[in-house]
């Protein structure tokens, strides 16, 4: 009989993984680097490889028994990842377009999904060196330069202006469409999963996102959230995210929010 990782054991071991992916990641980041264009049109740059790398390699020696999806191995067949009950979802760099900006804005990403549903999350920023995660298990944490960790929650806020994370690189002109519906509103603009990481933390109240992402994009984030008291919804059936229950891994369109005043009122305001 396989004996199973616990829970704690796998929390603590992908934090520190992520670390270890930034560290790599920033030795690409601080030395003269190239990218090339992907098939969906997307960058890419050795530091993705290199992260992934690191990534899949610690958590193998981890638990060898747990699949893993990563965004640079996602051609594995529908018909085989779709018997996964337990697997990891893991973005090596997200945000590479910030990456070749060489503004900061960019994460590792490391989730562990159980049953289509994510129940622990890592989000690592190499530049800063702040860490987010959050379990089923223990609620959701956040660290800065590996000094002692502090619990985090949803902000509590529901009135105006209320605080919207939205992107830095993805500008919409839905969403644009929509702000105009509110009376006061500030808008937080951030790359990759860090919008996220602002809603987890209450920093921002929410986060709007009307345009495509993957899943390995938003799990570890959506997790994070879930565990600090808010949620992560989409919009196409306004029910939670799931995971891996399609051949595509693309997300619908979809709203983080920290309380369901909040999430009302954006549903109200979308609905007009």
């Amino acid at each position: 009989m396989v004996k199973k990782v616990s829970k704690k054991k796998l929390i603590n071991a992908a934090v520190e993984i992520s670390k270890k992916a930034g560290e790599t990641i920033l030795e690409v980041y601080n030395s003269d680097f190239e990218y090339t264009i992907k098939e969906d049109s997307s960058p890419l740059t050795k530091a993705d490889q290199k992260s992934h790398d690191v990534i899949l390699h610690n958590l193998r020696l981890l638990d060898p028994h747990i699949p893993i999806l990563s965004e640079e191995d996602s051609d594995i067949p529908f018909s085989k990842r779709s018997k996964w009950n337990r697997y990891w979802l893991v973005d090596p760099l997200d945000g590479t377009k910030e990456f070749i900006k060489r503004n900061g804005e960019f994460t590792v990403n490391i989730a562990l999904i159980e049953n289509n549903l994510p129940v622990l999350g890592v989000i690592h920023i190499p530049v800063s060196n702040e860490t987010f995660w959050g379990s089923d298990c223990s609620g959701s944490f956040y660290s800065q330069d590996n000094k002692k960790e502090k619990q985090i929650y949803v902000s509590k806020n529901i009135d105006d202006p209320i605080k919207i994370a939205t992107s830095s690189s993805h500008p919409s002109k839905d969403l644009d469409n929509l702000l105009k519906k509110f009376e006061s509103y500030e808008l937080i603009k951030k790359g990759s999963s860090i919008k996220l990481c602002l809603v987890a933390c209450g920093t921002a109240d929410i986060y709007l996102r009307l345009g495509p992402t993957s899943e390995w994009d938003i799990a570890a984030g959506d997790a994070i959230i879930k565990f600090a008291g808010g949620n992560v919804i989409s919009l196409l059936d306004r029910d939670i995210l799931t995971y891996n229950l399609k051949e595509s891994l693309l997300n619908p369109e979809f709203i983080a929010f920290n309380n369901d005043q909040n999430k009302k009122r954006i549903l109200a305001l979308l609905s007009e």
